[in-house]
């Protein structure tokens, strides 16, 4: 007599990444910070604004 084959364990999608959006934030806001005359304050906001977004992204997949 044979054993029975387990059940394959469940499988969830692997979480969405958000270091996308912190990339996109670093390289997007140097680039508006030049044209406004601010490139230090731009990558800073920039970096910011890709953090927060990331975290809201994972917030949102929590649920």
């Amino acid at each position: 007599m044979t054993t029975p084959e387990p059940a394959p364990p469940a499988t969830t999608p692997p979480p969405a990444g958000g270091g996308c959006l912190i990339a996109a934030g670093l390289i997007i806001g140097p680039v508006i910070g030049m044209l406004l005359g601010e490139v230090s304050a731009g990558l800073v906001i920039g970096g910011i604004v890709g953090v927060l977004a990331a975290v809201v992204m994972a917030v949102m997949q929590r649920r």
